[in-house]
């Protein structure tokens, strides 16, 4: 059959003859263009992580733009890809956050705001009148019944899994590779928020192309222990010495590899 989406990418509702759906796929590779963005289930939280390329110009203020933002008090979300798009999925959580909260009187489980989220963006490939949304939406979450955290992930398809780590966006292979390195499924010695600043500021590093890529700024988001599970900004101090010390580990890793290239000659 043929994969060529002539003729069958013009509506997000159309299936071609081999069961694909274009316009989802393209909305996929507009994620693949946005900046790398991290999440990590730590043993005392959760950590958010973007890279958020600095193309507004000398003359923007850094702080808006922003990647990371909460959704409630105990849950809060990192986009990337076509940043206006992850705007709305925003706007969204918040809603179904503070709709369930004004209903049940509970602050939403994670779970159930994925799921909600996962069922608002699948609706825009139903419909030949919209289009997909071109973002993906990492979300990190408390469950204040079961007293358990979460991190989820939902891609332009409504799709949405929980994970024990995950990454978007343009490095988002390489950094998957990375953090499958890390012992985070049941039985493993698990990974601290602070020990987790460094470890995603490094991946984010390590994937840095001095004269390829755009210098970038490092925005962080946690909820944990230490914030009571509330979700918020991780301090800007905090950031920069987790981008120091990543790239110290960098350098030492890479004096280590050529001492043993050295050796072997």
């Amino acid at each position: 059959m043929a994969s060529s989406g002539s003729g069958y990418d013009l509506s997000s509702s159309t299936f071609s003859p081999d069961g694909r759906i274009f316009q989802v796929e393209y909305a996929a590779k507009a994620v693949e263009n946005g900046g790398t963005t991290l999440g990590i289930r730590c043993s005392d939280g959760i950590l958010l992580c973007s890279e958020k390329p600095l193309v507004a110009g000398r003359m923007a203020v850094p702080a808006s733009g922003r990647r990371v933002h909460a959704l409630s008090s105990y849950a809060g979300a990192a986009v990337t890809g076509f940043l206006p798009d992850g705007r709305q999925v925003v706007a969204r959580g918040r809603e179904e956050a503070a709709g369930y909260l004004d209903s049940f009187g509970a602050p939403i489980p994670p779970t159930v705001l994925a799921e909600r989220l996962g069922s608002y963006v699948h609706y825009f490939t139903l419909h030949g009148a919209l289009r997909p949304f071109g973002a993906s939406t990492l979300m990190a979450g408390y469950d204040t019944a079961e007293k358990r955290h979460s991190l989820h992930m939902v891609d332009p398809s409504g799709m949405s899994y929980e994970y024990y780590a995950a990454a978007a966006g343009r490095g988002r292979q390489s950094a998957k590779t990375e953090l499958e390195k890390l012992p985070l499924q049941p039985g493993g010695a698990g990974v601290t928020l602070e020990r987790g600043l460094v470890i995603l500021a490094k991946i984010l590093h390590m994937l840095f192309e001095e004269g390829r890529d755009k210098p970038f700024v490092i925005e962080m988001g946690w909820m944990g222990v230490r914030t009571g599970w509330k979700f918020s900004a991780v301090p800007d101090g905090l950031v920069k010495a987790a981008e120091v010390e990543a790239k110290k580990e960098l350098e030492d890793e890479e004096g280590e590899d050529d001492e043993g290239e050295e050796m072997e000659e």
